[in-house]
């Protein structure tokens, strides 16, 4: 079975794929598309670890509280 990468191109098809980019948005416009799609990627990044850590935080909670229900039953 053959499996289906996206994205997976180099040498020829990259070439082809940045002078695209250089005729649509123009020389002057690359620098600020690029800080913009940076810009972007730091706030996927920070709410993706804000949500890893309400999770972290909301699963120690449901264990901890698991753990003193069964404290409780068996005392």
């Amino acid at each position: 079975m053959e499996t289906i990468l996206l994205f997976n191109f180099f040498g020829p098809e990259m070439l082809v794929v940045l002078f695209a980019i250089l005729l649509l948005f123009g020389g002057k416009k690359i620098p600020e598309l690029m800080r913009g799609i940076g810009k972007g990627i730091r706030e996927f990044n920070t709410a993706r670890s804000s949500l890893e850590s309400e999770l972290k935080e909301g699963m120690e909670a449901a264990e901890r509280a698991e753990a003193k229900k069964k404290e409780n039953s068996n005392a």
